[in-house]
């Protein structure tokens, strides 16, 4: 089995979600979220963000680190946190040497829920059902949701190569 973390960034709130997955069958790991506090100054939110996220990695040893991609907000300021944070997580991935895969918000929820459109309600419950997991708060969900999507993905990648 080959662990995949996914990763839901967020300034806020990163969700991060840890699955095996064997080329056949997906396993829940863990999950869990990094929240930073509006209050702190941005430098000590992304570092939060960056160590919090190596702790895990160093804890779980994932093979491949998959991301959820930029989605352009109507407000350009909220855009610009948001790619902070992505930018926090996939240095994090890089600097530890994993291979970073980024899928669009839509094609993450196509994979999971079958609807490119789909809620974080709708995510959430089938995370639930498809990693056999209890509850799971929605930004989890959506981190455990970019790991699916990217095994779901993962054979593309391979023949690719």
């Amino acid at each position: 089995m080959s662990k995949i973390l996914g990763i839901d960034p967020g300034l806020h709130i990163t969700g991060w979600g840890m699955i095996d997955y064997d080329g056949f069958q997906l396993k829940y790991v863990s999950h869990g979220t990094i929240k930073s506090s509006p209050s702190n100054d941005i430098s000590s939110r992304l570092s939060h963000i960056f160590k919090t996220l190596s702790d895990v990695i160093e804890e779980y040893s994932p093979k491949e680190v998959s991301i959820e991609e930029v989605f352009v907000n109507k407000n350009p300021f909220s855009s610009l946190k948001l790619g902070m944070a992505r930018g926090a997580a996939i240095c994090c991935a890089g600097v530890l040497g994993l291979k970073i895969f980024e899928y669009t918000p839509n094609k993450i929820k196509k994979s999971v829920v079958g609807a490119g459109h789909a809620t974080k309600e709708q995510v959430s419950i089938m995370i639930q059902k498809l990693l056999n997991c209890d509850s799971v708060k929605l930004d989890a969900a959506d981190a455990l949701a970019v790991a699916v999507c990217h095994a779901h993905h993962k054979t593309f990648y391979t023949v690719q190569k």
